[in-house]
């Protein structure tokens, strides 16, 4: 969450920042019922203060003394729990209101409303001139690789069978994404493939209402992971961590579950919009001072793994209508995709977050400097792999006119074949 002092002190920062995320919500009305929050706030600490200076006094007073001292406090008692629960009837809308203000927007982040607004920033490679393409979902059943009937059969609409050596290949990029990351110096970690949702929440995610994008566990507080940032996210709650400690580095395998919700008006062919995918995930935990350099580490990272793949693919800086609630500056890895629209297109295969200290704040995780100064940690991530969209730039980039579907060199060691089908 943002700094409630912050909104408190820079009110049409904050609105003009959420119009430029197209966020529709009530900053005035966050404030009424934060000055309301405090005022109550207030009472039930005065309260409280005078209960525990009538204990203090009981504790000397002569007999004689303590029946008023001994009426008082069970006025007091009374007086508190009424306060309480005053206080909790205006923290929870509060809060609810409070987690709609988006994080604040990196100054060079471009204006936009949308992610035709996203501004290209370099591209690596070229897509090969291929006289007629075939999109993945084609060569996929061509090749008995993929089985979406069977999927919608026992599972629904959106979910797939993958088979034969694409199911191999897909376990290929998950270990070959590891071992990346392990050789930058990240530690690994498998996490649960649930949350609370208060770790959902301090994510970014607004998990309940028409459009969320999570299953919930029928009758439990948890639900199942969008993405392994949720559960590494959580990892350090109400934790503070020393200087010496930061960055911390993590890479995290997990499966991924969406709803999807709304999104089917977009483009979603094929494996490119699933409601299950594995995904290798980067985290930072990181000093504020380092967050910025930690970003463009992850961005490297990310290139140097799809620039391995031999995938023609683009970056681009994310415009402030594309950024997520917790993002303070996001940039996608596009990758050619043949598929994609009538003659082709980009489409998102990774990203990569600085979130400053949105996320951490709502969970309590803190840094502690040497010299005793303390503040809440800046967080970052990034995907090395997401397996559903890289086997469709797989495919679709290594298609040959022969019929056969070439695979990139580095990911022959981890599945022992070069060709996915003959």
């Amino acid at each position: 969450m943002i700094d409630m002092k912050y909104i408190r002190e820079h009110a049409d920062e904050v609105r003009k920042n959420c119009n430029a995320r197209n966020i529709t919500t009530d900053v005035d009305a966050l404030l009424k019922l934060d000055e309301l929050r405090l005022a109550r706030l207030q009472e039930v600490e005065t309260l409280r203060k005078e209960r525990n200076e009538v204990a203090a006094v009981m504790q000397t007073a002569a007999a004689e003394e303590r029946s008023p001292l001994i009426e008082r406090g069970k006025e007091l008692k009374q007086l508190i729990a009424v306060k309480e629960a005053e206080l909790v009837e205006v923290e929870e809308p509060w809060a609810r209101l409070l987690a709609t203000i988006p994080n604040r927007t990196h100054p060079d982040a471009p204006i936009g409303a949308n992610d035709t607004q996203n501004v290209e920033v370099r591209k690596n490679g070229k897509p090969r001139k291929i006289a007629t393409p075939l999109d993945h979902v084609t060569l996929a059943e061509r090749h008995g690789l993929i089985d979406f009937a069977r999927g919608a059969k026992v599972a629904g609409a959106k979910f797939y069978f993958l088979r034969g050596k694409l199911a191999i290949l897909e376990q290929a990029l998950i270990r070959y994404g590891i071992d990346f990351a392990l050789k930058e110096g990240f530690e690994m970690l498998t996490t649960p493939d649930v949350a609370k949702e208060e770790i959902l929440v301090a994510k970014g995610f607004l998990p309940r209402g028409p459009e969320k994008q999570v299953y919930y566990l029928d009758g439990e507080n948890l639900a199942l992971v969008g993405t392994s940032e949720v559960p590494v996210l959580g990892f350090h709650k109400d934790e503070t961590l020393g200087e010496e400690e930061l960055p911390k580095k993590y890479v995290a395998f997990s499966h991924c579950f969406r709803t999807e919700a709304g999104a089917y008006g977009r483009e979603s062919y094929g494996l490119y919009r699933v409601h299950q995918f594995s995904k290798v995930e980067l985290f930072a935990f990181s000093l504020p001072e380092q967050s910025e350099s930690l970003h463009q580490q992850f961005l490297r990272l990310e290139e140097d793994f799809w620039q391995s793949l031999e995938i023609p693919f683009r970056v681009v800086d994310c415009c402030t209508g594309d950024l997520g609630g917790s993002d303070y500056r996001r940039y996608d890895l596009e990758a050619w995709m043949f598929g994609k629209g009538e003659k082709g297109g980009w489409g998102e295969v990774t990203s990569t977050s600085d979130c400053g200290d949105y996320q951490a704040r709502g969970l309590g995780i803190q840094y502690a400097m040497n010299n005793g100064k303390k503040g809440y940690v800046h967080t970052l991530n990034g995907t090395v792999v997401a397996t559903p969209r890289a086997m469709i730039a797989i495919i679709e980039n290594g298609q040959q006119e022969d019929g056969s579907i070439r695979i990139p060199s580095v990911l022959v060691p981890y599945c022992g074949f070069e060709l996915l089908a003959p």
